[in-house]
């Protein structure tokens, strides 16, 4: 088609640069290949910046790699900031799951996340709240996965508790429904034939 319109072009521009200087006239050409290759640069941009808008994250937001599930509250990611290759210590915020020690839920916690995670080396999107840091400088986050918020099925399984903490309340309502309904249904930690008797903290408290 290009070959085409180019045959067409040429003899048209041939015969208005003749008239034109029989008139005295100065006329340019237009190269339309030029026109061609401005309007091509152009959607090449623009398909560019859409595609970029697509991927971006929200400020709150930041896409990992998850290294290791190290308990059924606690990760080490990689990929924070300008960190590409340093592990990170995560903490799911609004949970408490029980200790390791604590058996068999401890590792059941752990277990259940894992297999929301689907493993090593795969891709978390993680949500900050207010207050992003913990005292020990450990990362305080909302957890998603094929957009699933882990913390609340940890929760809705029975793998963890709904702790509330200061200042970031963004999904209580959601974890303390979904700790409404694993006691409703006797899920986990609240299994009435094997309850957890102390909490996490409690725990932690008489095993220092």
């Amino acid at each position: 088609m290009r070959n085409k319109q180019f045959k067409i072009t040429v003899p048209l521009l041939k015969s208005q640069l003749a008239r034109a200087a029989t008139r005295g006239e100065v006329l340019i050409p237009v190269r339309f290949s030029d026109w061609v290759r401005k309007i091509a640069i152009l959607a090449c941009l623009l398909l560019l910046v859409s595609c970029q808008g697509k991927n971006q994250l929200p400020n709150n937001q930041a896409q990992v790699k998850v290294a290791r599930v190290v308990s059924g509250q606690s990760l080490e990611v990689l990929g924070m900031a300008e960190q590409p290759n340093l592990i990170s210590q995560v903490r799911l915020v609004g949970i408490d799951a029980p200790d390791l020690r604590q058996r068999p839920w401890g590792e059941e916690a752990k277990e259940q996340l894992e297999n929301l995670i689907g493993g090593a080396e795969q891709s978390v999107t993680l949500e900050f709240d207010l207050e992003a840091k913990d005292k020990i400088g450990r990362t305080l986050a909302y957890v998603w996965k094929n957009k699933v918020l882990l913390n609340e099925e940890l929760v809705k399984q029975g793998n963890a508790m709904f702790i509330g903490r200061s200042p970031n309340h963004k999904y209580d309502q959601r974890l303390e429904r979904a700790q409404q309904w694993a006691r409703l249904m006797g899920q986990g930690i609240w299994n009435p034939e094997k309850a957890m008797r102390l909490t996490p903290a409690e725990f932690r408290r008489q095993n220092l």
